[in-house]
């Protein structure tokens, strides 16, 4: 089946197109983009499919998605789930151009005082990715962070909205997301919120994509399996 076009590009649907880095087959190396949307009154649905024609995403991670994004794969094709925040109109959301491994998993993690909060985990075969919004109580958010380590597989990643200044403090992971600010707090003060935490992985490019319509600015990374990690190489031998 061929791809949808957009913006005079194919966006592919056949999953024999992104066979190299297809997420239910064990990917290589993925290319990952995570974007807050800023709910209703920041990225369109047309934002969103402008960002997946430029970028070529393997995986798009969200937060605060409504219902209108939920018509992404009738527009472009691919595979979508979107979990809500109990009570809310918005929650996270990720969409690949191929199937995924299997149905994204949904956690609920320690409620804040306002808002209760979930992860959404996807599973890629050698590796795991959660895609989170996390609270804004600087102690909670570090005990979140921590109860979804303990979900995940050793090989892992964790990104999305941290809404975290400062180390995140996770036993086993790394900070290797983009350094440059992701939001502008009270459109004054240039904080970076928006994460990738890594374990047993390797990071071989990140950063922070130019600004869309959203308080917050779309994150990309390139994440493969650490050296340590991969499964040994099978040696030929002759007589």
């Amino acid at each position: 089946m061929p791809g949808a076009r957009i913006g005079g590009r194919s966006v592919p649907r056949d999953p024999v197109a992104h066979e190299a880095t297809h997420p239910g087959q064990g990917p290589a190396e993925l290319t990952i983009v995570s974007w807050n949307l800023l709910r209703r009154v920041g990225a369109s649905l047309e934002d969103v499919m402008r960002l997946i024609d430029r970028e070529r995403p393997d995986l798009l991670l969200m937060q605060e998605a409504t219902h209108e994004i939920d018509g992404l794969p009738e527009r472009i094709g691919g595979h979508y789930a979107r979990s809500p925040l109990p009570g809310r109109i918005h929650g996270v959301a990720c969409w690949s151009p191929t199937p995924f491994r299997a149905e994204p998993a949904v956690h609920a993690l320690q409620p804040g005082a306002l808002v209760k909060r979930v992860c959404q985990i996807i599973e890629l075969g050698p590796f795991a990715i959660a895609n989170v919004h996390l609270s804004h109580g600087q102690m909670l958010n570090r005990r979140q962070l921590r109860l979804i380590a303990g979900l995940l597989p050793p090989q892992a990643a964790v990104l999305g909205d941290f809404n975290l200044v400062g180390p995140c403090m996770v036993p086993g992971f790394r900070d290797v997301g983009p350094r440059a600010p992701t939001h502008r707090m009270a459109d004054m003060v240039p904080i970076r919120l928006d994460r990738c935490l890594a374990r047993a992985l390797e990071c071989t490019e990140a950063r922070v994509l130019p600004h869309r319509p959203s308080d917050h600015h779309p994150i990309q990374v390139r994440l493969r399996l650490a050296e340590e990690a991969r499964p040994p190489r099978r040696r030929l031998f002759y007589r």
